[in-house]
């Protein structure tokens, strides 16, 4: 009489645990290519656009600043708001060599010293623009940063209008990006930042 083979006890399990970590990765991946399809890739348009109450720069990389600056300057917003300024760092010093006259520190440009990230960037520019009672500003950050960034400042910000300015780092190589290795890692630490941030206003929305 032929013996059936007995199945070992935690093979069925093993298979189950296999198929849910092949489908969690396809769906990661699906989700990453996606998110991927977010990040603007036009360079900042020079063209004139509608006025905005104020201009929002999001500390933290290079660029950030002199966007916000030329955007001030040229006058698309009356006042400019500098989110995540290390403390300690005032006005003249962190806008010295910039051509910017007393009158105009003192009056139009205000920095935040309480974010330590994109969340803290958005609560403290959410509180700023409450006091002046403003309701739509352009926020200024890098590329790959802009789709949380987004996601944060319309959960914090709902009824105002947000106009992304978009900073386009030159070590950031967005295409064929699978060839280079730091950007492999920039982007997949973004993505996974980036779905934490949806998950977290999606539960307390």
């Amino acid at each position: 009489m032929r013996h059936r083979r007995k199945r070992h006890p935690f093979r069925g399990f093993l298979n189950k645990l296999g198929g849910l970590l092949i489908l969690v990765g396809g769906l990661w991946g699906v989700g990453f290519f996606l998110f991927l399809d977010k990040i603007p890739r036009a360079l900042p348009s020079v063209e004139s656009q509608s006025k905005a109450d104020a201009i929002v720069v999001l500390t933290g990389g290079g660029g950030r600043l002199e966007l916000g600056l030329e955007l001030f300057t040229r006058g698309d917003a009356p006042q400019l708001f500098i989110s995540g300024v290390d403390r300690g760092v005032d006005k003249t010093a962190l806008l010295q060599n910039r051509q910017l006259d007393g009158k105009t520190l003192d009056c139009c440009i205000t920095l935040g010293h309480n974010a330590d990230n994109t969340f803290g960037n958005a609560t403290e520019t959410a509180r700023w623009m409450q006091s002046k009672g403003f309701t739509s500003l352009y926020i200024v950050t890098a590329n790959y940063h802009m789709p949380r960034s987004l996601v944060e400042f319309r959960e914090t910000l709902p009824n105002a209008k947000i106009t992304p300015r978009v900073v386009h780092p030159p070590n950031v190589h967005l295409e064929n990006w699978w060839r280079w290795p730091g950007t492999i890692r920039l982007l997949t630490a973004e993505y996974t930042k980036y779905l934490a941030t949806r998950a977290r206003t999606f539960l307390t929305s």
